[in-house]
């Protein structure tokens, strides 16, 4: 599908230099005039997350994006959760919003753990906090906390995404255009998640 969303990609692009117009116009017009964005920071080490927070607060930023954890265990000590719930403290009090990237890395009754640690101190969202592919339990998780779910990067196709739509089990779609299918087939997603 990655190969397909560059020749996507590419015929875009050159429709919109053959004719002129920037992609934006092809597309239907401005949509927005202002868009929110937030940083990634890494966020492995409590030292090293102050300091890059730090660093794009001072940049403007009023929100950042982190690694959740480090590599834990199916089944491991609840205190292995600990670090991650300290890193999302220490963001919040720089001032930032925070959102938390599990990257897929933990597996239900972990993930069940550390979104409930979390919820006190109201992340942004957590990002993929079970891989795609474990659809059942990401609907379970949507069910036990109050923490917005993001999802959609390792999301290949509108079908991939059409199941987490219709049962609402995330609250934020985030597909990769480069592996989607391209501007094609992202303009579908799109209208799914919009209706």
């Amino acid at each position: 599908m990655s190969a397909l969303a560059g020749v996507d990609i590419a015929l875009w692009d050159l429709l919109s230099r053959r004719l002129g117009l920037p992609l934006h116009v092809l597309l239907g017009g401005v949509v927005r005039h202002k868009v929110k964005v937030y940083s990634w920071i890494g966020g492995d080490r409590p030292r090293d997350v102050e300091a890059a927070a730090k660093e794009r607060y001072a940049q403007g930023f009023r929100a950042v994006k982190m690694n959740a954890t480090e590599d834990v265990d199916w089944l491991d000590s609840p205190k292995a959760l600990e670090t991650s719930v300290e890193r999302c403290k220490i963001v919040k009090a720089v001032g930032l919003d925070v959102g938390l990237d599990f990257h897929g890395r933990l597996h239900k009754p972990m993930a069940k753990q550390l979104a409930k640690a979390l919820e006190p101190h109201c992340p942004l969202f957590i990002e993929e906090p079970l891989l795609s592919e474990h659809y059942e339990g990401i609907k379970q998780l949507s069910g036990l906390t109050t923490i917005p779910i993001a999802l959609g990067e390792r999301l290949y196709s509108r079908w991939d995404v059409k199941r987490f739509l219709h049962d609402t089990s995330i609250d934020i779609l985030q597909p990769d255009i480069s592996h989607c299918g391209g501007i094609s087939e992202i303009r579908r997603i799109a209208n799914m998640a919009e209706a």
